[in-house]
């Protein structure tokens, strides 16, 4: 079969290293020397999958598609994507002219793939028992396509366009097929989707299509890309609005049948835009999945072909600098999440692209196109149908030519390096490096020569220096000529990976209970990544508190926005699955009263706690502030009964409601106890002013009008609350409401609740 050659460049920008972050180089899109579109999504316990067909024949002034072949993409942790290729080609595939937006799903070891023959020939089906195959064709009683088309076992039911199919596997094993788009008369853009059942084979229709209904629609139209997931027991239907609605959004419904009816909801994925620019046109596509605990959406935009943060512009296949990039479309993925009510957040398109959730293990056998980032290269594809596919790595080795693994974990230490490689040119070699293209060199291999590009030898050659986990990796590519290089797999020698760092008390001691938990001060996170190693999950990367403290963050690095008030800091903006970890020490087993200083300006905010994964509460509902919709800084301190095991343990602060800000915990012995920090208390430790609290000092108190209405001594904050609100001072017999309490000695201010 005929060699497919992809001429393909890469991004420009650099980046340097502070911690554990990086800078200026972005993660999205997965891949930068190729032009790919319409991404389909899928995950077992071991692999998040990505399927896309590919602009790259495009000519560079294209004014319609030239999509021809699906590729196939695979990572373990969410950064690190192994592109596999072409998987499927039309070209090579009789009976079928081309290959467009396609639907994956995964069941017991085997992959499954719902492809469109062109703009509306029919459903294809094919199966394979690995990303890279072989595919073979999976409809049943032998008959070229499922839906449409020649032979196929269904009809098509009308729709006006029958292509974008999308493919769901349910928890049962059962089998789903959606596809459809555009409108005609007898199939409204309200009402062009359709969906089957497939028998328990998962090779044949159970009878014909059905219409998919979303109720609620009103002027939200569909116009393509079918897709249905499922979250905890609820349906997701999710689809193109196309650019009717003037950008082109992923809607979606919900429903608690397969089949629906599904009730819309809102949009997953707005016109993807970072920082109030375009990095998308006219249309996307989409494939949602969810993979070690968390859900991921994967879409289409034009990053590469807009020059987006500094990406070098591809030439298209024609050689042609700066093609149409309407038909030069890249493939980005990020993190997808969801209220407590089960809807769906729009996602925040992004750069970096999902964190990485665990690490990258350099011993073992790569396809050469594994990275988190990539230089200068090309790639080459051979499909051979019925064979598994290939694909090698072609580097522009007289330029800066490089790819980039992130995250990697060498353990004790790394003492070697393999690569399978053809190289027609003499000084041809691999430099490994670490923290950049130009960083610290931990070896170089010496390609050795040979008879042409399809004769591939193993090359080794020592590394030192590479131990415990490298943030970033490089593998350079350093030759005289370009593309006399074919490299086809890598992988290290060494002692094993690093056992990963468990979490730890911010401030090096566990918080004690009883006692009060300041919540800005959470766990440090481990190190390593994977399950059980964070301490903290925030929807965002920005610190939205930190202009409240000058500009900087509390807890530089983690997003957690955390600001800064008169009477120290709170943690703020809190969204629905965010949560909070803090080690303590729970002096004996037994029954405990919690008490939360929270603040909220609506009356959805919620929340719940649990200790090491189990939830010893239920939804906490976050009282609305009483004095203005916009008002945070009405605190009410919320109550429950709690039971608790002795020793030390994980506590976990969930958000489950929207917006809300909570200032601390406080555990109290005893079910039903009195509550020894009352709104108001203010301790040495936390606070931002100083004074001697064994002594009394002057308080005043003013109405919520600003009017000051009595004076009185005190020890402590919570020793002047305790007094107003019980009515022992003079002046406070009839008060009721919200009123002022201020410390002369410090400033310091806080508002109090009194309740007759």
């Amino acid at each position: 079969m005929g060699v497919k050659n992809l001429a393909n460049t890469s991004i420009s920008t650099l980046f340097t290293i502070a911690g554990l972050t990086s800078f200026a180089l972005a993660d999205n899109p997965i891949s930068t020397y190729h032009y790919l579109a319409d991404p389909g999504a899928a995950a077992d316990d071991e692999y998040f999958y990505i399927i896309t067909d590919s602009d790259d024949p495009a000519p560079f002034n294209a004014t319609g598609y030239s999509i021809k072949a699906l590729y196939g993409f695979r990572s373990k942790d969410m950064q690190n994507w192994t592109d596999f290729g072409i998987i499927y080609d039309a070209r090579e595939v009789e009976g079928i002219g081309n290959i467009w937006a396609s639907g994956i799903a995964v069941h017991d070891g085997t992959l499954y793939i719902v492809f469109p023959d062109g703009g509306g020939g029919g459903v294809g089906y094919i199966k394979a028992p690995s990303i890279e195959g072989p595919w073979t064709n999976a409809v049943g009683r032998g008959s070229d396509k499922l839906v449409g088309g020649r032979n196929g076992l269904i009809g098509c039911d009308g729709v006006a366009w029958c292509f974008d199919p999308g493919i769901f596997i349910d928890d049962d094993g059962t089998t789903y097929v959606t596809w459809g788009g555009g409108e005609n008369d007898n199939r409204p853009n309200t009402d062009n989707f359709d969906i089957v059942k497939l028998n328990d084979a998962k090779d044949a229709p159970v009878g014909n299509g059905a219409h998919v209904k979303v109720n609620g629609l009103q002027t939200r139209k569909m116009l393509e890309a079918s897709y249905i997931h499922k979250h905890k027991g609820t349906y997701y239907f999710s689809y193109s609005t196309g650019w009717q609605q003037g950008a082109p959004t992923i809607d979606y419904g919900m429903s608690d049948n397969v089949m629906g009816p599904y009730t819309w909801k809102g949009t997953i994925l707005g016109d993807p835009s970072i920082n109030g620019h375009s990095v998308n046109g006219n249309n996307n596509h989409h494939g949602i999945a969810e993979f070690k605990g968390h859900s991921y959406v994967v879409y289409h935009d034009r990053r590469i072909a807009k020059g987006h943060n500094g990406l070098e512009i591809i030439p298209a296949d024609d050689g042609q600098s700066k093609p149409n990039e309407g038909y030069h479309r890249s493939v980005s993925v990020d993190e997808m999440f969801y209220n407590s009510n089960g809807t769906i957040q729009t996602v925040k398109v992004t750069d970096e692209g999902p964190q990485q959730i665990e690490n990258f293990d350099p011993y073992d056998w790569y396809p050469a196109l594994t990275s988190s980032k990539q230089k200068g290269i090309r790639s080459r594809s051979n499909f051979v149908l019925g064979k598994a596919a290939e694909t090698f790595l072609l580097p522009l080795s007289t330029k800066e030519s490089w790819i980039r693994v992130s995250g990697v974990d060498f353990g004790t230490a790394a003492t070697g390096f393999t690569v399978e490689a053809a190289s027609i040119a003499d000084g041809n070699k691999i430099e490994i490096r670490t923290g950049s293209a130009t960083g610290t060199l931990a070896g170089t291999c010496t390609l050795q020569k040979t008879a042409n590009k399809n004769t591939f030898v193993e090359n080794s050659c020592e590394v030192s220096g590479l131990k415990g986990i490298v943030e970033q990796l490089f593998l350079v590519f350093k030759g005289n000529q370009d593309s006399t290089m074919a490299i086809k797999a890598w992988g290290f020698e060494g002692s094993g990976t690093t056992p990963p760092e468990p979490q730890k008390p911010f401030k090096g001691t566990a918080w004690e209970i009883p006692g009060k938990i300041e919540m800005e001060d959470f766990d440090i996170p481990g190190t390593g990544r994977g399950a059980g190693l964070d301490s903290y999950s925030d929807n965002d990367s920005e610190d939205h508190g930190a202009e409240s403290n000058d500009g900087v963050s509390y807890r530089e690095g983690t997003g957690v926005d955390i600001y800064k008030k008169a009477t120290g800091y709170i943690v703020g903006y809190n969204q629905a699955g965010e949560w909070l970890e803090y080690t303590v020490n729970i002096k004996e087993a037994g029954d405990y009263t919690m008490f939360a200083a929270v603040a909220s300006a609506n009356n959805t905010s919620s929340f719940k706690l649990s200790i090491d994964g189990n939830d010893i509460t239920e939804e906490i509902a976050v009282p609305q502030a009483t004095s203005g919709e916009e008002n945070y800084d009405d605190y009410n301190k919320v109550s429950t009964n709690v039971t608790l095991p002795a020793g030390e343990h994980i506590l976990r602060f969930t958000v489950t409601g929207d917006w809300m800000d909570i200032d601390y915990i406080n555990f109290e012995s005893g079910k039903d106890a009195e509550d020894s920090k009352p709104i108001g208390y203010v301790d040495a430790l936390h606070s931002t002013g100083k004074m001697n609290y064994s002594q009394a000092t002057h308080f005043d108190v003013f109405s919520i009008n600003g009017k000051k209405v009595a004076s009185f001594t005190a020890h402590s904050f919570a020793e002047a609350t305790k007094l107003w609100q019980d009515g022992l001072v003079k002046g406070s017999e009839n008060s009721i409401g919200i009123c002022l309490i201020r410390n002369r000695s410090n400033g310091m201010v806080a508002k109090v609740r009194t309740k007759r």
